[in-house]
C-alpha cells in the first residue's frame, strides 16, 4: 500500500482551508500551510482529535505524543525559512521529526487567521467594547485583501481591524474589558488574593487613564507596526496588539493616541481558547461524519495490509476531538511583587 498520510488529519486540513482560507495569508513573509504531512502509522492508533496551539515547543510536542493526538494546528509556523537539515541537534527540528514518526502531521494557519474576517482581529477589536455598549460600532478593514476570495463571507478580509463608536467610550472601561475577555489565565506568576491580569498600557504625557475617552480602536494580534502605525502615524485612537516598539509607542502617544500591548502571543492565545476550538469542532464533526458515511465506516476497505486496516479503524470511528494545548504559553511572563517578595 502507498504511504499516505491520516484521513482524519486531511479533513482537518480541509476544514482549516474553509475556515481561513491560504489564499488570505501574506505570502510575503510568511509561511502558512501543512508544514509537516506525517505518514500514517500503521503500529499506533492516533485519536481522532486535534491539539491548537500558538507556538510548537518541545512541551507542545511532548503533549500531543503523551496524547495521541493525529495533528497540531500550531497558529505560529514552526518551519518558517527554508531548511537545509533536518537533525535531533536543533531542539524545533527535533521535534518536527519526533512528531513524524509518531505520525503526528502539523498544519499553520496564521495570517490566514488574521486576514479573515471575524477571526482574530474582529476579535481582538470586540475585546475592548464593553457588552453593554450600544449601538456596536461599525467596523472597517485597514488592509483590504487585494483579492479576496469569491465567497461574500470574506469580502472584507485584509490585515486589521479598527472599529468606531457613535459616542467615545471611557479607556477605564476599555481596559476593563480587555482585562475580562483577552488574555489567557496562564500569564501571571504566583497568588494573589484578588483575580490579577497584567499588560502595558502607553497614554499621552500629561493625561491620566480615568481622564482619557476612546472614539476609535485599531487592533492587530501579535506584532502590530506594520499595520497599525501608517507612515509613523496611528490609525486609531486605541492600538490595541500584542507588541509594539518603543519608538513607535512614543511616536503614537505623541500622536495623542493610547497603545496597550498585551505581549506578543497572548494577543493571539485567547482567540484559539474562546473561538477557534468551539468553531473547529464544529464544523469538523460535521466533515468528518461525512467522510465517514461516504467510507461506509471502514466496511469498504479490503486491503489487509497493516495500513489497510489501521484504516478501517479510522474510518469506522466519527468521534471528534479538539482541545486547546495546557503546555502553551507565552515566554514572558507578569512577576508580581510586594513588600520584597513575589505573591
Amino acid at each position: 500500500m502507498a504511504t499516505v498520510c491520516s484521513p482524519f488529519s486531511k479533513a482537518v486540513i480541509s476544514c482549516m482551508q474553509k475556515m481561513y482560507p491560504e489564499s488570505l495569508a501574506d505570502k510575503s513573509f510568511d509561511n502558512t500551510g501543512l508544514l509537516l504531512e506525517a505518514p500514517l502509522n500503521k503500529h499506533r492508533r492516533l485519536k481522532n482529535s486535534v491539539l491548537l496551539t500558538v507556538d510548537l515547543t518541545k512541551a507542545v510536542a511532548d503533549e500531543a505524543i503523551a496524547r495521541g493526538d493525529s495533528i497540531i494546528i500550531a497558529y505560529h509556523p514552526i518551519i518558517f525559512r527554508g531548511l537545509k537539515a533536518l537533525t535531533l541537534a536543533n531542539s524545533q527540528q527535533k521535534s518536527l521529526l519526533r512528531l513524524a514518526q509518531e505520525g503526528i502531521s502539523v498544519y499553520s494557519p496564521h495570517t490566514a487567521v488574521d486576514a479573515t474576517p471575524g477571526a482574530m482581529a474582529d476579535w481582538l477589536c470586540q475585546c475592548a467594547v464593553p457588552s453593554s455598549v450600544q449601538p456596536r460600532p461599525t467596523t472597517e478593514t485597514i488592509y483590504p485583501s487585494p483579492d479576496p476570495p469569491v465567497d461574500p463571507d470574506f469580502k472584507d478580509a485584509g490585515m486589521g481591524r479598527k472599529i468606531t463608536f457613535k459616542q467615545p467610550l471611557p479607556l477605564n472601561d476599555m481596559i476593563g474589558s480587555i482585562a475580562k475577555t483577552a488574555l489567557p489565565q496562564s500569564n501571571v506568576i504566583g497568588t494573589y488574593p484578588e483575580h490579577i491580569v497584567g499588560f502595558s498600557i502607553a497614554i499621552p504625557q500629561g493625561s491620566s487613564v480615568s481622564d482619557i475617552t476612546i472614539s476609535s480602536v485599531a487592533a492587530c494580534p501579535g506584532s502590530g507596526s506594520s499595520i497599525l502605525m501608517k507612515s509613523g502615524t496611528p490609525v486609531a485612537d486605541l492600538l490595541l496588539t500584542g507588541e509594539l516598539s518603543h519608538h513607535e509607542a512614543l511616536a503614537a502617544i505623541e500622536a495623542g493616541s493610547v497603545v496597550i500591548t498585551l505581549s506578543h502571543s497572548n494577543s493571539e492565545r485567547g482567540f484559539l481558547q474562546r473561538y477557534m476550538h468551539s468553531n473547529l469542532h464544529e464544523r469538523l464533526s460535521r466533515e468528518w461524519r461525512g467522510v465517514c458515511a461516504d467510507n461506509d465506516l471502514g466496511r469498504h476497505v479490503k486491503d489487509e495490509s497493516p495500513e489497510g486496516q489501521m484504516l478501517k479503524q479510522i474510518f469506522a470511528d466519527d468521534s471528534v476531538c479538539v482541545d486547546v494545548s495546557k503546555s502553551d504559553r507565552d515566554p514572558y511572563q507578569v512577576v508580581c511583587w510586594r513588600n520584597g517578595s513575589e505573591v
